[in-house]
């Protein structure tokens, strides 16, 4: 017999609920129906997915590798029929779009693919700068809308509402003795550790400066790169600690590549924006990209639909559904 979508789908609420009874009220389907599932795909698999410990079921290694392949699958195919079914769209032109840094490499590219699937006859060109730069282009009306992250300067001609909120974590390798802690402790933590650093004028290393302001003369900076992969790249390697955006590392996070902590007792918590001019026309086709956007506040603190295109399908779906 074939592994089943339901098995998988029993699978996924059993490792986020951790009990048999929770997960068959989260499905609204009987105890017995949620064990029977679980042990005919602990069956078919060749072996045990969790390990019992009273009345809990956890995750043992088998089920932690098995988590994010069943989390990819489910998502996809909860999206076939929401791309299979769309309509022809008559909504057309050119959007140019500009982020920073993180919002331009981990959060436009899947937003804007899943965009295009809508509305495939809308072009969309995005570039990526940091914050001061994305400002100057909406300013001088090089691009309709910005997606930042760092602080704006101010000017009266320019239109800025909250996006979501983003934040700052610190990343350690898999193998490094603070992988088993909860969180970052500062007065333990901080010192004699090898800290690998945003290039200065990045939003991210402006923000991680202005909230570690008070510790900054206990950092010791071993190296300073101009990418988030590379620095992630370097982590994982075991070369130092650094501190990156969660969106950046949802995908690394969920695989186990990398572990992030949040930091006891700061607030490491930054407000995204959108920038426009506001004397700029507001096309439809911008309008509906930007509300389109908004997707981001419904996404959750842990950003999970970050991690694969297809999680950010499955939401976009389930909101479509909603709507209708």
């Amino acid at each position: 017999m074939s592994i089943t979508l339901r098995q998988l789908e029993i699978f996924i609420a059993v490792a986020e609920t951790a009990q048999v009874t929770k997960a068959s009220k989260k499905l609204f389907v009987t105890q017995s129906a949620v064990s029977m599932a679980l042990a005919e795909l602990e069956n078919q698999l060749g072996g045990s997915l969790f390990d019992r410990h009273g009345r809990s079921l956890l995750l043992n290694a088998r089920g932690r590798y098995l988590l994010p392949l069943a989390k990819d699958i489910t998502c996809q195919v909860s999206n076939i029929e929401s791309i299979m079914s769309e309509r022809n769209d008559t909504l057309q032109g050119r959007i140019d779009v500009v982020a920073s840094t993180t919002l331009g490499n981990y959060i436009l590219p899947y937003l804007i693919g899943a965009f295009k699937r809508v509305h495939p006859r809308v072009h969309v060109n995005m570039l990526v700068h940091n914050t001061k730069n994305a400002e100057q282009l909406v300013m001088d009306g090089s691009c309709d809308v910005g997606y930042v992250e760092g602080l704006l300067g101010k000017n009266a001609e320019l239109k800025v509402r909250p996006w979501f909120q983003d934040e700052l974590v610190i990343l350690c390798g898999p193998t490094d003795p603070m992988a088993h802690n909860e969180y970052f402790d500062l007065e333990t933590d901080l010192t004699e550790k090898k800290w690998i650093m945003r290039e200065p004028g990045s939003g991210t290393d402006a923000t991680f400066r202005e909230k570690m302001r008070d510790y900054l003369d206990k950092i010791n900076v071993v190296m300073e790169m101009g990418h988030p992969e590379a620095i992630k790249r370097a982590v994982e390697s075991g070369a130092g600690i650094a501190c990156l955006s969660s969106l950046s590392v949802c995908r690394e996070t969920e695989h186990g590549w990398i572990k992030t902590l949040k930091i006891k007792g700061l607030d490491m918590k930054r407000q995204l924006k959108i920038i426009q001019r506001k004397d700029k026309e507001l096309t439809d086709e911008l309008a509906e990209f930007m509300n389109f956007c908004d997707v981001m506040n419904d996404c959750k603190e842990d950003r999970v639909c970050l991690s694969s295109p297809w999680k950010l399908q499955s939401l976009l779906a389930r909101q479509s559904a909603q709507k209708r």
